[in-house]
């Protein structure tokens, strides 16, 4: 009866568990948020819909967001493309190789989009790598204005997407029975007919979530828009910054803010209506009852896909008999291979992606030290007096402290939150746990302008713009994400036996957590703190409204330097971020590896 009545209650846990997190998101998200769109239809005490008025009464900003529609769409689709076969490569490689392939794609994913975008500016300048390379071929008799243009900000935005979709897509490729294929093979089926019938709809989960975050991302990008663009490839994030930090016009940046909303809920009910938010998950869609629209919908993306293997069986064909007409070797191993991941032209598709991806930050490193070349390329000489300013100026200097200071705050409080979030998702067998994945999962989800946006507006509320703490705040909120689908990974396998023989010998559940638990889990969580910080110490959008005028972090130094006066100091301090960033990397992985043994 003692223990009976002593019993927890069977909610008691998932609220200790999912309690902070879901406080944490309430308070810091949901709120400023929600009042944020609220101020777009009442200002002064009263209901009103002046800011839609003004938004539609131009056709000004419907252009602006048609651009921005017509920029995201084509970012996604080309990095979805692109990104597809360097997923499909590093998910087909065994362990021992898998980790030097992926290092790029994640030092590219980690490395700051300022210091991205910047390395853009420097090669598309008139003096820069791509305009010398074309000079000299003999392609083009003088420099072209490749900067301020459409194909820049496409270029741009890719290289700094791409790295997204590969890391969503191979979440979902590292799960498939890569057997299947063969036994296709092994019935008759040829390799080209194979992969698109069987491999990719197990893999176009992957494709479709990689597809939505990448337009998430992008259509609340603005720093390469406002770097690389110009007056034609405005954004909306863009309208938002000015009606924020120039006229203070909060009605009228909500009323833009639920716009954006407006846009993103469509395309998710689209992707709902046509593969269903499940297939998010990992799980195969529902196709309908015969005769319904989404049988027939299948129907047809079979059809299309016996026409891609067919064509591309043909393909293969033609290069193999090609390969035997020239004598060598290349079409007779690619009629061969039953691993397209394995071919020739395969790997030399990913290392030119990866080049693509990783060649403009590392650029940055010779131009650091050069001598008094500039930004110009090819440097010459050698000089250490880039590095030499950047020390001796304090505004670095205070900046990369602060940066330094929010960021292992930020990740403290975001692994503190987020693990027994991560538990609870992980090991509970409750209801509804779709619908907390999603709550988790808001903030990535949510453009970040609006987030940084609605922070901003709440902070000036109770104080805290300008405050170490309330950046702390902020980025802990986009930090726990991170954290939870990091956890989440390294709970799955966790032996929870271990846990139980601890106990059945006697040890309490604080015990059995320090002593047992907490040492198995210990790199697994120095690896989540380090994501955290990685997200954390590359943060700008809520630090360009939080931070206040003279207390920036290192990304809002960099933007107003960018912003404001391109000089070569930035070269140096780019080169010293990506250097961070491939340490923290590093250790991030060691630890990650430790953890899953």
């Amino acid at each position: 009866m003692r223990r009976t009545a002593l019993r927890r209650p069977p909610w008691l846990r998932p609220l200790l568990l999912g309690g902070p997190l879901a406080l944490l998101f309430l308070l810091l998200l949901v709120y400023p948020v929600g009042q944020l769109l609220l101020l777009s239809v009442y200002s002064d005490g009263a209901f009103t819909l002046a800011p839609y008025r003004q938004l539609f009464a131009s056709s000004v900003y419907v252009n602006v967001m048609l651009i921005t529609l017509k920029i995201s769409v084509c970012t996604t689709v080309l990095s979805v493309i692109a990104g597809y076969p360097v997923a499909y490569l590093i998910a087909s490689l065994p362990r021992q190789h898998k980790s030097a392939w992926l290092f790029w794609v994640l030092l590219s994913f980690w490395t700051s989009f300022l210091v991205r975008a910047f390395a853009w500016i420097v090669m598309l300048g008139r003096n820069g790598v791509i305009n010398q390379w074309l000079t000299a071929t003999g392609l083009q008799d003088a420099p072209a204005n490749l900067l301020y243009s459409l194909g820049a900000v496409l270029v741009s935005m890719v290289h700094a997407l791409m790295p997204l979709a590969v890391l969503t897509m191979l979440s979902v490729m590292e799960n498939i029975d890569r057997n299947l294929p063969r036994a296709a093979l092994t019935l008759g089926a040829r390799p080209g007919t194979a992969f698109w019938r069987v491999y990719f709809p197990l893999s176009m989960p992957g494709v479709a979530a990689g597809a939505i975050m990448v337009f998430v991302t992008a259509i609340g990008f603005f720093i390469v828009p406002a770097l690389l663009g110009g007056r034609k490839e405005i954004m909306i994030t863009q309208l938002i910054i000015e009606q924020v930090l120039q006229t203070m016009n909060w009605g009228f940046a909500g009323a833009i803010s639920v716009l954006m909303l407006i846009v993103v809920l469509a395309v998710f009910a689209v992707y709902d209506k046509l593969l269903g938010l499940s297939t998010m998950a990992g799980t195969s869609p529902e196709h309908g009852r015969p005769g319904s629209r989404s049988a027939m919908l299948h129907r047809k993306a079979q059809a299309l896909l016996a026409a891609l293997g067919s064509a591309s069986d043909r393909l293969l064909a033609l290069l193999s008999r090609a390969g035997r007409n020239t004598g060598r070797n290349t079409g007779r191993n690619i009629g061969r291979n039953t691993e397209p991941g394995r071919s020739l032209p395969m790997r030399a598709f990913v290392v030119l992606a990866l080049l693509f991806l990783s060649v403009p930050a590392l650029l940055m490193i010779p131009l650091s030290v050069a001598g008094r070349s500039g930004l110009n390329w090819p440097p010459s000489g050698f000089s250490l007096q880039y590095y030499q300013e950047l020390l001796a100026a304090p505004l670095w200097l205070q900046a990369g402290l602060r940066s330094l200071i929010v960021g292992l705050g930020a990740s403290a409080l975001a692994l503190l939150i987020g693990t027994p979030a991560a538990l609870l998702l992980a090991r509970s067998t409750m209801r509804g746990k779709s619908l907390l994945l999603a709550f988790v999962l808001s903030p990535i989800i949510v453009p970040r302008m609006i987030i940084a946006v609605g922070l901003f507006y709440f902070f000036a509320k109770v104080g805290l713009v300008g405050s170490s703490f309330g950046l702390m705040l902020g980025h802990t909120v986009i930090a726990v994400p991170y954290v939870v689908l990091t956890m989440m990974a390294v709970l799955r396998n966790y032996d929870m036996r271990l846990d139980l023989a601890a106990q059945s010998l006697g040890a309490r559940p604080w015990q059995t957590l320090r002593h047992v638990t907490f040492p198995i889990l210990a790199a697994g969580l120095m690896s989540s703190f380090l994501f955290a910080f990685a997200t954390s110490f590359d943060e700008l959008t809520i630090s360009l409204f939080a931070s206040g005028g003279m207390s920036a972090t290192l990304p809002k130094q960099f933007w107003d330097q960018v912003t404001l006066q391109i000089s070569p100091v930035i070269a140096a301090v780019s080169t010293c971020l990506l250097a961070f960033i491939a340490v923290l990397l590093q250790v991030a992985d060691r630890l990650r590896r430790r953890s899953l043994q």
